[in-house]
């Protein structure tokens, strides 16, 4: 069997982890916590990255710092994660869906402002596969309208926007390490911050409340409570296990990228018969290999097409149900303008097998059966 993913491994993680229980300090903010922080900070320029126990809690992180309440509105795709859209209506926000473009699956940054009310606080562009939103339109927009951003690059580490990473471009940025993710620890996230004055706010947030962080580095003899907040701080022993990837990002970044390349140009022929369509991707953004997917005809063929590869062990997988026509989108949010292409690009994109270890056979056998269903 060809999984979809495989969780990444490079061999030295059960080592750090090792030293990490070795350090005695295997809760939040040990030793592999600042190396992964620091790590990030370099590799993106951020001003400041605090690891976190996901994705979806950087994404509450942002909220709050953003002062998200009740009876706000906050502009997204309805192509995302539930995640996405949880964090702002947690804090009692109406999501405000708009359509995505069908070429990269991201947010059409044309129908923004459109969907900007007096309640509106914020934008929340999703960098889909690692390609970046059209992030210039958007800052200018936001710029004019006095807005938020919140970059969700959940997929997005190690891509690039006119060469700037993702994740950088926001007041915030929210990465993942899901084990689905191209670095992983599990279960794991990052905030990045880009103004240095949400720092000190970010940090006792994240420490349940209190100046805890300050405590560590000596800047207090005791810590108090300071705000409200909740335990952000995932485990250093699953830093160690993220660590040991990071060290290694370029050279997973680069197999995951010869694979992308490989099914490209070995499903080329179909696309060249409009049998299928593949990723797009614009030539001012470096993406990082995340995924690969085809679009299939419709709906009925993609089911097919699923069946068709599960029957010769290739396990290939659907994406995101768009969230405006899913129970809670309909109670939380709704969709401003129209759905042209969201929920049918959504029935056509298909994901095939992509992770670190994927071998140049493997992606060869799934290609060559994909052209044997279309046969």
């Amino acid at each position: 069997m060809i999984n979809f993913n495989v969780p990444p491994y490079t061999g030295k993680e059960i080592e750090y982890m090792k030293e990490a229980i070795e350090n005695q300090k295997i809760c939040g903010d040990g030793p592999f916590t600042l190396k992964c922080n620091e790590w990030i900070e370099k590799q993106t320029g951020t001003t400041k990255c605090l690891l976190t126990t996901s994705c979806t809690h950087a994404t509450e992180m942002a909220a709050l710092l953003t002062e998200i309440k009740e009876g706000d509105e906050v502009i997204l795709p309805s192509y995302t994660f539930v995640s996405t859209a949880d964090a702002f209506v947690l804090r009692g926000a109406t999501a405000v869906f708009v359509d995505i473009r069908p070429d990269t699956m991201n947010i059409d940054e044309t129908l923004i402002e459109d969907a900007i009310t007096e309640r509106t606080k914020a934008i929340v562009p999703v960098h889909y596969a690692g390609v970046g939103c059209e992030m210039d339109t958007i800052m200018d927009i936001a710029g004019r309208h006095n807005l938020m951003v919140i970059e969700d690059a959940a997929q997005g580490i190690m891509a690039s926007y006119k060469g700037k990473p993702l994740g950088t471009f926001g007041d915030f940025g929210c990465f993942s390490f899901h084990e689905t993710k191209n670095f992983s620890m599990g279960e794991g996230g990052a905030l990045l911050i880009r103004d240095e004055k949400y720092i000190e706010d970010a940090e006792i947030l994240r420490e349940k409340g209190t100046d805890r962080s300050k405590y560590y580095r000596g800047q207090v003899d005791k810590y108090r409570w300071q705000n409200y907040g909740s335990s952000y701080l995932p485990s250093d022993m699953n830093a160690a296990y993220l660590y040991a990837q990071l060290e290694l990002a370029e050279e997973i970044t680069q197999a995951r990228m010869d694979r992308w390349n490989q099914y490209y140009e070995l499903l080329m022929p179909l696309a060249d018969e409009g049998k299928i369509e593949l990723p797009y991707v614009p030539e001012y953004c470096i993406h990082n290999a995340h995924m690969f997917y085809i679009k299939t005809k419709d709906l009925e063929v993609r089911s097919r097409l699923i069946e068709f590869l599960k029957q010769r062990d290739i396990m290939a997988v659907s994406h995101y149900v768009p969230l405006h026509s899913a129970p809670a989108g309909i109670k939380f949010g709704r969709m401003h303008g129209e759905d042209k292409y969201t929920t049918k690009e959504s029935e056509r994109l298909l994901r095939l097998p992509m992770f670190y270890k994927l071998t140049a056979d493997e992606t060869e056998y799934v290609a060559k059966q994909v052209k044997a269903f279309y046969r």
